[in-house]
């Protein structure tokens, strides 16, 4: 079955639009490659995709090392906002980019929320 990347990509900008502080996010493959997009011009897709695959990877690495469990979510927190990875199946890694205003609770229930319209459109 193929994937829908004209209703992803409308999943997605819908979130960044309407989700406080969001300015980016995007749907990237295990393996780093982008299904769907919705960054700010001057973060490159590809680069974004196989950054983030690589730190799935890690994580997935270390909470394996530690004994951890599964990995659910990265959490990136900067001096100018957070990038989040959040698993969205077997086959997906939602990314979303949020500046340092973002509220995190309200955040992480957005992001919830979007995951269930996006595994959705994934299976």
């Amino acid at each position: 079955m193929a994937i829908n990347v004209e209703k992803l990509s409308s999943v997605l900008q819908n979130f960044v639009s309407s989700t406080s502080d969001v300015e980016g996010a995007a749907i990237v493959t295990p393996d780093g490659l982008p299904l769907a997009t919705s960054l700010p011009k001057a973060i490159d897709e590809e680069r974004a995709a196989a950054m983030s695959a690589a730190m799935l990877s890690l994580g997935e690495r270390i909470s394996s090392e530690f004994a951890r469990g599964e990995v659910d979510r990265i959490f990136v927190e900067g001096n100018k906002g957070y990038g989040i990875l959040t698993s969205c199946g077997t086959d997906a890694v939602f990314l979303v980019l949020a500046n340092q205003a973002a509220k995190q609770g309200l955040l992480m229930l957005e992001i919830k929320r979007t995951l269930g319209e996006l595994k959705l459109i994934l299976n």
